[in-house]
């Protein structure tokens, strides 16, 4: 038996902030009830200078067990000089007090997958030609309490 045709109107655009908010919301929500893991909470870090000024900072998320960094990213004044290590650690740190077992991440292969592997990070898996001529690729870290 099939279904009727169900009839919506598209809307096309381009930056919704509201509709993806909406969208994380409601895929919370799924995601909650299909697993019953109801842990899920923001995890942010910032790095300021004496100024205030940000220069680097950390978005990811802790849920079910797993952390998941979103992004990262140093100013480039700040790069080499451990501000993304210290940032990656606290990370790690806090997700372990979360009771997160592993992290997890994505980077594109012109990013940083040397820093991520260079911090015990492996490489589980990859999206070829995302972007085109590149890749992303997909990385995980066991965490251990300290001890």
């Amino acid at each position: 038996m099939t279904s009727p045709p169900v009839h919506v109107a598209l809307h096309l655009g381009g930056e919704d902030r509201d509709l993806a908010a909406l969208l994380d919301t409601r895929i919370h929500e799924f995601n909650v009830e299909a697993t019953g893991q109801d842990d899920g909470r923001m995890l942010t870090i910032r790095a300021v200078d004496a100024a205030g000024a940000l220069v680097a900072g950390l978005s990811g998320w802790t849920w079910g067990g797993c952390g998941y960094v979103d992004a990262l990213w140093v100013t480039s004044s700040h790069r080499g000089a451990g501000v993304g290590s210290r940032l990656l650690a606290a990370a790690e740190d806090e997700a372990l007090t979360r009771g997160c077992a592993f992290m997890a991440l994505s980077t594109h292969s012109f990013q940083a997958p040397e820093f991520y592997r260079r911090r015990g990070y492996v490489e589980v898996g990859s999206t070829p030609e995302y972007p085109k001529g590149h890749a992303q690729l997909h990385f995980r870290k066991d965490l251990a309490p300290a001890g």
